[in-house]
């Protein structure tokens, strides 16, 4: 495929859909030895094959977009754990995360690029963490709502923050309460960030997207702007076999 220079693309795959033995056969056999070995650690067969799906779905997406094999790309954790391509050398940089139901990869020349999704049947779990994490204004905007409405305002917040700490690559060594989101009334375009003196950022290097996916999942992506202004992104399923 052609990823232009002004795009962003975002994969998407119900892991509960990919079931062929041999296909699954295939797709392990794609993996390094390490990686067999971390997706194995896992108790539960269900989380067992999401991280199967998962680490297949961001070999495939690389590969749709230059002549390597889906086995042939090797990765590496930076310092904050964010899996980065180690070879074969590339301008490509991704994202990739997966909840019950859903893994997601987003990809990009040459930019930074997070991604989060999270199940909406998990609102209500974190409201707590509202006080003590996010910022005071992000706090005090969801006091401000009813009561039906806050569990879905925060899961946006978090979300948003996820991937925000995710394209920087930093995780939770920047602090929650450090940036702020200002979330609109009407279009999801209008999404902005506010930073603390304490980040050494620019609202303006970042563009953000929010969205229902389906009826159980919300999606949130955080893309380094280019000099001629916004990325477009764009979703893309991928279907099994994955290759």
């Amino acid at each position: 495929m052609t990823l232009p220079e002004s795009h962003a693309h975002l994969w998407w795959a119900r892991p509960e859909r990919f079931t062929d033995p041999a296909e699954l056969a295939r797709y392990r056999g794609m993996l390094t030895d390490d990686e067999r070995m971390k997706t194995d650690r896992f108790r539960f067969e269900r989380d067992r094959h999401t991280c199967l799906i998962t680490r297949v779905l961001v070999r495939t997406t690389l590969s749709r977009y230059c002549d390597v094999l889906p086995e042939q790309w090797r990765f590496r954790a930076n310092d904050h754990g964010r899996p980065e391509i180690l070879e074969p050398a590339s301008p490509l940089r991704f994202n990739l995360s997966h909840t019950n139901g859903l893994v997601v990869c987003v990809v990009s020349h040459d930019r930074e690029v997070g991604v989060d999704v999270e199940s909406l049947e998990r609102m209500g779990h974190w409201l707590d963490l509202a006080e003590r994490y996010f910022a005071p204004r992000e706090a005090a905007a969801l006091r401000r709502l009813a009561a039906e409405q806050q569990p879905a305002r925060f899961l946006e917040y978090w979300t948003l923050k996820e991937s925000y700490i995710k394209a920087r690559g930093l995780g939770l060594a920047i602090p929650l309460a450090d940036f702020s989101f200002d979330l609109p009334a009407g279009s999801p375009d209008d999404i902005a960030i506010r930073f603390t003196r304490a980040i050494d950022d620019a609202s303006s290097r970042w563009q953000f997207s929010l969205e229902r996916f389906g009826a159980g999942h919300l999606i949130a992506t955080a893309v380094e702007r280019n000099a001629s202004g916004s990325v477009c992104v764009t979703l893309h399923e991928a279907v099994g076999p994955l290759v």
